[in-house]
């Protein structure tokens, strides 16, 4: 093995490219659901995945190495605790991110991460001509590769939040701009005696029946379309905005949080979950994430002192930050 000298490290950092896009590829195919049991041949796999099985091998293998999958002899491979995680159905998936990520339309606007640094304009909008929420809305499998790895991130985060902040107080959440409802499924599932609305664009929310149904909670959630530019639903306990205000810059994201202050009751409280960038040197996840805000929707993650500058401008108070052991926290507010 090389020494990790410096510039071994930074060509392993360079090279990051070919493991994500590697993961992509086994995403897309559902290998690691085919791993689930037993150890499989190479060529079984192959032939299950209709793809060439020397390539298919040469891709498992360089997997394997960065320990997602474990290769034995005669070209078999099983899954290792990080590859249980590209299983459908495991508890915190990470499978449709990766295959979300590995799109070319997703790829593409990351080429263009320069103009961004340059002119500081969205880097997506300048790749394709138009917003990703345009484009996706336009390519109906773009928009359903998206909706899954949202509904996977939100699983993922799901049992930490109500793990850490208490809901009991609350007899009506609204979740903003909840998408497909994993969030507010973990949220009801664990408070018996809580009502919800789960509010979103039409089209978006039209999707959720099934997940609130798999969850047993559709019978204490209403679910209802429209925009959060425009109104969101009225007299909520607690208002949820789940990883919402990183998709825009502060002006958007301020006229968000208006429309959720001129909803809510004097009492009611305003719980964001998102990223909280770290201080300087420290957690590069939450500065990439950063990054991919510039480049896909626009938006960007925020520190502290941000999250509570913006609260501020848009007659809110920030309370307290609850860390939840993820990626995530909660930031609780109340009308001022």
């Amino acid at each position: 093995m090389a020494a990790q000298t410096p510039s071994v490290e930074l060509t392993r950092l360079v090279n990051g490219y070919q493991v994500s896009q590697a993961l992509h590829v086994v995403a897309t195919l559902g290998i690691a659901d085919l791993l689930t049991g037993a150890p499989r041949d190479c060529a079984d796999l192959a032939a299950v995945t209709e793809t060439n099985p020397r390539t298919l091998y040469r891709v498992l293998r360089a997997v394997a190495a960065v320990g997602v999958f474990q290769e034995h002899e005669s070209e078999r491979f099983t899954l290792t605790p990080m590859g249980e995680c590209l299983r459908s159905d495991a508890p915190e998936p990470v499978g449709p991110l990766a295959a979300y990520i590995g799109r070319p339309y997703f790829w593409n606007a990351w080429a263009d991460l320069l103009h961004s640094v340059r002119t500081g304009e969205n880097a997506f909008r300048h790749t394709h001509g138009t917003d990703v929420w345009s484009y996706r809305s336009r390519h109906p499998e773009e928009e359903a590769n998206f909706d899954r790895a949202m509904t996977a991130n939100s699983r993922a985060v799901a049992s930490a939040v109500t793990a850490t902040y208490d809901f009991s107080p609350f007899e009506l959440v609204v979740d903003v701009g909840g998408g497909q409802g994993a969030m507010l499924a973990s949220v009801l599932a664990a408070n018996a005696g809580l009502r919800a609305i789960l509010f979103d664009q039409p089209e978006v929310v039209a999707r959720a029946a099934q997940v609130l149904r798999a969850a047993g909670v559709a019978d204490r959630c209403q679910v209802i379309g429209g925009s959060f530019f425009d109104s969101v639903p009225k007299h909520g306990d607690a208002y949820i905005l789940k990883a919402i205000l990183h998709d825009w810059d502060d002006d958007r994201a301020a006229a968000i949080v208006k429309r959720c202050r001129e909803a809510m009751k004097p009492e009611a409280r305003l719980l964001i979950l998102e990223r909280i960038i770290a201080p300087p040197n420290e957690v590069p996840e939450g500065k990439f994430a950063d990054l991919n805000m510039l480049v896909e929707p626009g938006g960007q993650e925020r520190t502290r002192e941000e999250f509570a500058a913006l609260l501020a401008s848009a007659g809110f108070h920030l309370t307290r930050i609850f860390p939840t052991g993820t990626r995530i926290s909660v930031i609780e507010a109340v009308p001022i």
